[in-house]
């Protein structure tokens, strides 16, 4: 008897039908891709624009010339990065574009934070769920590590002075690329601080004799490097994020700069290898720099008809990094009840089809650090917890130290937390061989499929932990820290998987000289990932060779759209192919803010309390 389609098979079946069409949709957009971003084309010829522009090297005073030639202006030197920011006519790119010296000219975008505010319920329990305490009992926190937080400041609070080193802060070095002259490096906005709690943390105004829960950072005694991009209002551009991350690879040795931080992002317009800020984001990791990115939170959008897939923002849809999804912890320190939160970007990348996230950490209503005053804190009174949730004297009195935030943003410093902790423990240990042990030790049981309920709209979200939605799986610090497999140390092995197609029509992953795609992969004795992952480059995503967790076959022998694909205990993937979805992809869509501008879910926090899925 022929199976019943249900209505979340169905769902199931044109999810993976967009992912296919995808992946047709980024190659021939790629194809199309020359040394002027496609997006530039909108200014009239006598518009002044900001761009950046991409050399064979890094630029020389001679090079500063040829655009100075053609009507513009040096706006800014980007260190050791292999191009500048420039205000130019539009005129005048096509000539520029010309030289032979120019590889790529691209806007010099805005970006954002990742997060938006959402009420307050009750405690996240994140640092239990990625069991960040087993680190903590032997002795793990993070010292003489050095993070780059590249964000909007960081406000001195008591909570950022060390774990153990009594008055002296964690902030060790502080510096402003907003042009700000009157607030330095100081945080105006409240992101940037909510993320170096999240990160570095000390706990102290949540501990004491009345402590019902403490707020610890997942790697209190870490060095904070303040280096702040986005201003009062969240924002920032491309030229200010890359001078910043040059920043950070001059300063390395000065204080053990290991790990970057990057809880924000923007819109993918082209593909990496020719985008600025993944190429830059790529100099840091090839500098010895753990790159840790948000996702981004566009996971509830379906202006494309995609469900939120190919939604991974820049630079998180760069191989190298490690990019980071949101989970909702449900209140709870067990993480088996966990389940992907429906605003978390998924894969895979826009142009170039790269499996993203890598992993997946709390991202859902948690609880960090916040100075009154800050913008957030006025857009959002609503999101000071009060005392009562951590000191059994307190009351409903809004704490004037921790503030609830959600968003890939607060998923990010939880992973940058744990390299750091990585790195204490083996100081020997490069970018892709951290990453490998993250992605392979990474918690894999999750529920398979949920739905979510925002409780503003009252709108519905079905979810399911899939590779494009959780990556490799959960975060989960004590298994990466009793992990010994190395991956080789040189940049590049760790590459996330490309999904593409085979010859027959079914989606693959591979990815070259990767460790971490193609039959290369060797942990140890085998090639699988922890005790139930196998990805393969010539095995399609429909093989029998794929298990995903314990309860998950992706098919027998057949592509991903046939009758015999179970997902899960629940639902049965149907057959045939989605006719009716119009998918509209690469350069017909305007990620501008036009297009965000009917979603729910926009950046920074204008749509207080959406981002929360808690019903």
């Amino acid at each position: 008897m022929k199976p019943q389609k249900t209505k979340s098979a169905m769902w199931g079946r044109k999810v993976l039908t967009i992912c296919a069409l995808m992946l047709t949709a980024n190659l021939l957009a790629f194809a199309g891709q020359h040394k002027i971003s496609k997006d530039l084309a909108k200014n009239k010829s006598n518009d002044q624009v900001n761009v950046i522009v991409q050399f064979s090297q890094v630029p020389t005073a001679a090079h500063h010339q040829k655009v100075l030639n053609r009507g513009g202006r040096l706006n800014r030197q980007l260190g050791r990065f292999r191009g500048a920011a420039y205000r130019m006519p539009a005129s005048a790119l096509a000539d520029l574009a010309a030289d032979p010296s120019v590889l790529f000219i691209s806007p010099d975008r805005p970006l954002r934070a990742t997060s938006t505010g959402a009420p307050a319920v009750a405690i996240d329990y994140h640092a239990d769920t990625v069991n960040a305490p087993a680190a903590w009992a032997q002795g793990l926190d993070g010292t003489g590590i050095g993070v780059a937080v590249i964000d909007s400041g960081v406000s001195d609070l008591l909570d950022l002075h060390g774990n153990k080193s009594g008055s002296a802060s964690n902030v060790v070095y502080s510096q402003d690329f907003t042009g700000d002259s009157v607030n330095g490096a100081a945080d105006q906005y409240g992101h940037g601080t909510h993320v170096a709690g999240i990160l570095a943390g000390t706990g102290a105004m949540s501990k004491g004799a009345n402590a019902l829960y403490s707020f610890q950072g997942v790697a209190a005694n870490a060095n904070i490097v303040n280096l702040r991009v986005l201003d009062q209002n969240g924002a920032g551009s491309d030229s200010d994020v890359i001078a910043a991350i040059q920043t950070a690879i001059q300063l390395k040795d000065t204080y053990n700069i290991r790990v970057i931080s990057l809880s924000l992002g923007r819109p993918v317009f082209e593909s990496y290898t020719v985008d600025p800020l993944c190429q830059a984001v790529e100099q840091a990791w090839q500098a010895g720099i753990v790159v840790v990115v948000a996702a981004g939170n566009y996971g509830r959008d379906n202006a494309a008809g995609t469900y939120g897939y190919g939604t991974i923002t820049a630079p998180g849809n760069d191989p190298y990094v490690i990019t980071v999804g949101a989970m909702n912890t449900k209140s709870t320190a067990d993480r088996t009840d966990d389940v992907p939160a429906s605003y978390s970007s998924k894969g895979p990348s826009l142009f170039d089809s790269v499996v993203k996230p890598d992993l997946v950490a709390p991202g859902n209503l948690i609880v960090s650090l916040y100075k009154p005053g800050e913008t957030l804190s006025q857009e959002t009174p609503g999101n000071e917890v009060p005392t009562a949730l951590y000191k059994s004297n307190g009351n409903q009195t809004a704490s004037d130290t921790y503030f609830v935030l959600s968003g890939t943003s607060m998923a990010t410093p939880m992973v940058s937390g744990a390299v750091a902790l990585m790195l204490q423990q083996d100081a020997t240990l490069a970018p892709d061989q951290i990453k490998a042990r993250l992605m392979k030790t990474a918690f894999k049981n999750l529920m398979q499929s949920s739905v979510a309920v925002d409780p503003v709209s009252g709108q519905s979200f079905n979810e399911q932990a899939d590779v494009f939605t959780v990556g490799a799986g959960y975060l989960d610090i004590e298994a990466a820290l009793e992990n010994t497999d190395l991956v080789p140390a040189t940049a590049g092995s760790a590459m996330s998987p490309t999904a593409t197609m085979d010859a027959n029509g079914n989606i693959v992953l591979a990815n070259g000289s990767s460790m971490l795609g193609g039959n290369s992969i060797l942990w140890g004795s085998s090639i699988l990932w922890g005790s139930s992952i196998l990805w393969g480059s010539s095995s399609p995503l429909g093989g029998s060779s794929i298990l995903w967790g314990s309860s998950i076959l992706w098919g027998s022998s057949t592509p991903l759209e046939s009758s015999s694909i179970l997902w899960g205990s629940s639902i049965l993937w149907g057959s045939g192919t989605v006719q009716e979805e119009s998918i509209l992809w690469g350069s017909s869509i305007l990620w501008g803010s036009t297009t965000m501008q009917q979603e729910s879910i926009l950046w920074g926090s204008s749509t207080p309390g959406s981002l929360s899925d808690r019903k």
